[in-house]
């Protein structure tokens, strides 16, 4: 939440190349907590098959489980469409809403504000009943926010619609990341929690490349007006055919 709005702060004050270094060398209290980790052994006697066969089952049990299929899916369009619009942030904070870095700052600040409480409010939760449908409501909520968000042009409307966006995004895919767990055998949790990863992390990269061709084109405010109509129109489908009467 305070990290994005110190960027803002660090780049007037010493440029951006400090705000990588200071990136990188946070990255070192991972590697020392990596490293202290004391991993069990690998147990022998079990039987070692193929990666690919792995990587199968992992796949064939995601798209013939219609909840964890829905979920991946809305997922995958999610990081396709809808969390680019971070990679058009610098444009929106200079360009349209006409502010600097410690504008661009705040704007970021707002969407990690808008992540803690939605974390807060997972932790307050009790079970998975409902989650679902919870799913479903943040990613039409997020779409709402995107839509909103690229035809504002005040900069404090702004903020508070990243707010939203940040909480109903964290919503979304914290609520997925959940509720596959929960739904997953533990012998398959592993490979299907691979599956998750590479739709979420793996296919935000091409979203960001789709996003600046479309921003070359329609500009940062079109691009994020279409991204949330498509989000939208999946998300509704997603409510329509996965979401059950009595939530898992």
């Amino acid at each position: 939440m305070v990290g994005p709005a110190i960027a803002g702060i660090m780049v007037t004050a010493w440029g951006e190349g400090w705000c990588f270094f200071a990136n990188g060398v946070s990255y070192l209290g991972v590697i020392l907590g990596l490293l202290l980790m004391n991993s069990p052994k690998d147990d022998q006697s079990l039987p070692v098959e193929s990666h690919w066969k792995n990587m199968g089952l992992g796949f064939r049990y995601v798209w013939h489980t219609k909840t964890i299929r829905g979920l991946v899916m809305l997922l995958a369009v999610v990081s396709l469409v809808g969390m680019p619009y971070v990679v058009l942030m610098p444009i929106f904070a200079d360009r349209v809403l006409h502010g600097g870095p410690r504008s661009l700052g705040i704007l970021m600040g707002a969407t990690g504000a808008g992540a803690v409480l939605s974390a807060f409010t997972l932790a307050v939760r009790r079970g998975v009943q409902g989650l679902d449908r919870w799913i479903a409501t943040c990613a039409l909520g997020f779409s709402a926010t995107l839509m909103a968000f690229s035809v504002s042009r005040s900069f404090w409307l702004s903020v508070g619609l990243l707010l939203v966006a940040g909480f109903c995004l964290i919503g979304q895919t914290a609520s997925s990341n959940t509720l596959v767990q929960t739904l997953t055998p533990d012998n398959l949790r592993g490979r299907v929690m691979a599956v998750y990863s590479m739709m979420f992390i793996g296919v935000a990269p091409f979203g960001s490349l789709l996003a600046g061709l479309l921003a070359h084109w329609l500009g940062a405010p079109g691009t994020l007006t279409v991204a949330g109509f498509d989000l939208r129109a999946i998300a509704v489908i997603f409510r329509r055919q996965f979401v059950t009467t009595n939530s898992a």
